[in-house]
């Protein structure tokens, strides 16, 4: 590969991550203030459909996957992570989210390997289900039923630098909807794995959902009203359609920085270390830590605890198991299930599928 091609793209990477940093730490602190406030972060952002793990084995390991990143799940937690995937690759997510929602999402991978390169595919839905619609002075229902949802669909290219760096960018839309009301944004990935010298030991560094801000629209902001009020019998005009302005806001951008250590016991069994720290612009900074354990190839067993060192934080401990099967020599079928606490809002049961051609 041209070697000034090579420089051009990690010049690039260095440069919009250094960018990215010093903008979140260039804003004002509230020690500058002139008053201090327990005002945080949380809830100033839209599309929290994005926060939402994917991959029962990632969500095992409580999150700890960004430096991990070694199924077709890295599309969510490192896409730079694709490019260790040898064949072609789908994983398919089912969860029952919080307060009977439900999110699915499905991965597909297909390496590059004469280019050094892969492709990926992500697509994401929360579906909120069917509801009532109520209104003041009909507080049981209207008998009209509306529907929610919120997709992402993003396409990602990784490749590798060296044997040991890989960089990635991916392109998404996120799109949400609630009866006649929608909106939709499109946002940016990055990130970058190394595979340090040290044999099993990887850094990685993400930036997700770097994009333009989010808003909504549809014929449900709509309505008929008397703008000035003024009685009837000056002629005036009570039925002027308006249009309600909604505010526009930005995308839950993270940064995430993660490590990751596999002590191999044999060419079978292993056990591997991760820990991410995580840099939101909607939330406090938290750690997520994890580990997983192979044996024989076959059982993977994981634990996990999410949002470590937060003030506050709903979800915690988190585990789960997996199973990898070999079919005729030919195809990787693996099963991966995750639980995790949720505190008040109880817990979240979390089922994954890969297939993938056996190499």
């Amino acid at each position: 590969m041209n070697k000034d091609l090579i420089k051009k793209i990690i010049l690039f990477q260095i440069t919009v991550f250094i960018l990215s940093i010093n903008q979140s730490v260039s804003q004002v602190q509230p020690s500058e203030n002139a008053y201090t406030t327990s005002a945080s972060r949380r809830g100033s952002s839209a599309a929290t459909m994005l926060g939402i793990g994917v991959g029962a084995r990632a969500e095992g390991m409580g999150g700890a996957f960004s430096a991990v990143a070694s199924d077709a799940s890295a599309l969510y937690w490192n896409p730079a992570g694709i490019t260790q995937i040898k064949s072609v690759e789908v994983y398919f997510t089912n969860a029952g989210w919080l307060v009977d929602t439900k999110f699915n999402s499905l991965d597909l991978v297909v390496p590059l390997q004469s280019l050094n390169s892969a492709l990926g595919f992500h697509l994401a839905m929360l579906n909120y289900g069917s509801n009532p619609v109520r209104t003041e002075f009909r507080p049981e229902g209207t008998g009209e039923i509306y529907n929610a949802s919120d997709y992402v669909a993003g396409l990602y290219w990784a490749m590798d630098i060296t044997n040991r760096i890989a960089v990635a960018l991916g392109v998404k839309y996120f799109h949400q909807q609630i009866w006649h009301v929608e909106g939709g944004a499109f946002a940016a990935d990055l990130s970058i794995l190394f595979k340090t010298p040290v044999k099993g030991l990887n850094l990685a560094g993400v930036i997700s959902n770097f994009g333009t801000e989010f808003g909504l629209y549809g014929r449900d902001l709509t309505r008929v009203i008397d703008v000035d009020g003024r009685r009837d019998y000056y002629y005036n005009d009570d039925n002027v359609p308006i249009n309600y302005a909604t505010e526009t806001y930005p995308l839950p951008l993270l940064f995430r920085f993660g490590i990751a250590y596999e002590w191999v016991i044999n060419p079978k069994t292993s056990i591997q270390f991760a820990g991410n720290l995580n840099h939101p612009n909607d939330n406090v900074e938290t750690v997520d830590l994890g580990v997983e354990t192979r044996v024989f190839n076959v059982v993977y067993l994981r634990a996990g605890y999410h949002s470590l060192f937060a003030d506050y934080a709903a979800d915690g401990l988190t585990l789960g198991a997996g199973l990898k099967y070999k079919i005729l020599g030919a195809v990787n079928l693996v099963f991966d299930y995750s639980w995790s606490d949720w505190s008040v809002l109880t817990y979240v049961n979390r089922f994954s599928v890969g297939i993938s051609a056996a190499y």
